[in-house]
């Protein structure tokens, strides 16, 4: 599709806000109309809306609505479970998130692809620019929002990695379908019902990225030292049997029951790293045990010298990891707020994991910024974790967006207040 480039050097402002109303036709236009006062007359660059699937019936008329208010912009989004919005997560009902910005200085290039159009393995890097429409070059950031059942992600998102190596890659598997009720993905005019939509945007813009994924470590790391595939035969002398063993008898009663029903292992994916800490590890299933051999079976492939370790999830960790992350990107960019957020969250958190609504959006405004924050429930998180990109579950994967530059001072400016706009 056509790269829309926005002229001038004006201030970059997002808008964000949320409706629950069940009628589309009024949810669309409740959030739009705060979206645009927050614009504060500035024109409407790119829209990104997220859709439940409480409003199925209505798919196709999604772009249409939204050309109503958004006349010449970019528009990009997905169904989903539930949506995100003016920092307000909507759940277990209709729901329509919608952000708008307007991006002076900003090339805006969306995409629709199918499996048939994913490149081959051994394709060169430019067969992948060329699908996108955007030279690695100009280092583009890229919103992803595949169909879980007619695309392969993982394969998108290694060949992305592979053309655009320093590209931030953030985004969600869209949500709330299935075989018999495809889920659907909106691109300025259009509704798809298979394949992959998004954007990359590149220019005066910056997406820094965070990675949620709502575990902590128990044990300490190992070395894995015999391996096949995604099956571990030993850490260290023992095999991990042996060592999960001598972790549950050493273990607190809450460890212990965790590792009955939420056991993960996780990961360094940099090889160099001489410590570990939050961010640091991939987390992955633990798919099976076989008592015979003492051998794990895990949900990822792996290599003998790699390091590992197990990990547990509940509502408390999933939390301080939350917290965790989150405070780690503040040290490490001190005084770099940004403009505006987005947020893919997996199905199995918010109200089904904390028992409460709006927890991730609330930690994030707490401890980063009040900001135009929009997102959705996702069958699947897109986000790096030690420099490469993956395909998650039970994550919260953050976009932080800014104006690209060198110092703090340049990530900020005018962004307008994020309301939720939910009808009551």
């Amino acid at each position: 599709m056509q790269t829309r480039i926005v002229q001038g050097t004006g201030v970059m402002r997002w808008g964000s806000s949320v409706s629950d109303s069940a009628s589309l036709t009024e949810a669309i236009e409740h959030a739009s109309e705060i979206v645009l006062e927050q614009l504060d007359g500035r024109p409407a660059d790119l829209v990104m809306t997220f859709v439940s699937y409480q409003h199925a019936s209505s798919f196709y008329s999604v772009n249409e609505l939204l050309r109503q208010y958004f006349d010449d912009a970019v528009i990009v989004g997905c169904s989903g479970a539930g949506v995100i919005g003016g920092g307000s997560e909507v759940e277990h009902r209709a729901g329509v998130a919608i952000s708008a910005a307007s991006l002076p200085g900003v090339s805006i290039t969306p995409f629709h692809i199918t499996q048939d159009d994913l490149p081959t393995p051994d394709s060169p890097p430019d067969s992948w620019e060329d699908l996108i429409g955007v030279p690695a070059i100009e280092d583009p950031s890229l919103i992803l929002l595949p169909d879980p059942l007619s695309i392969e992600a993982d394969r998108l998102i290694s060949g992305l990695d592979y053309a655009y190596p320093r590209s931030p890659k953030i985004g969600g598997l869209a949500s709330g379908g299935s075989q018999d009720t495809p889920h659907a993905l909106f691109l300025s005019g259009k509704t798809h019902r298979s394949g992959v939509v998004g954007v990359a945007l590149a220019g005066d813009i910056k997406i820094d990225t965070i990675v949620a994924q709502g575990c902590r470590p128990v044990g300490e790391p190992m070395v894995i030292t015999e391996c096949e595939n995604n099956v571990i035969r030993k850490l260290g002398d023992k095999t991990p049997l042996e060592v999960l063993k001598t972790l549950f008898s050493t273990g607190d009663e809450q460890d212990r029951r965790l590792m009955r029903r939420a056991l993960h292992i996780g990961v360094v994916m940099d090889r160099l790293a001489t410590s570990f800490g939050a961010g640091d590890f991939l987390i992955r299933n633990v798919m099976g045990l076989d008592e015979d051999s003492g051998a794990l079976i895990v949900g990822e492939k792996l290599q003998e010298g790699q390091i590992v370790q197990f990990h547990l999830r509940d509502a408390e960790t999933a939390r301080e990891d939350l917290a965790a992350v989150l405070d780690r990107y503040l040290e490490d960019n001190p005084g770099r707020d940004p403009e505006a957020a987005m947020i893919f969250s997996c199905v199995g958190r918010g109200q089904h994991l904390f028992r409460r609504p709006n927890h991730d959006t609330e930690l994030f405004e707490e401890m980063v910024a009040r900001v135009p924050l929009t997102g959705f429930f996702c069958n699947g998180e897109i986000g790096p974790v030690g420099g490469t990109t993956f395909l998650h579950g039970y994550t919260s994967s953050f976009a932080l967006i800014g104006r690209r530059s060198t110092g703090p001072e340049s990530f900020k400016s005018e962004s307008g207040h994020s309301e939720s706009g939910l009808d009551n």
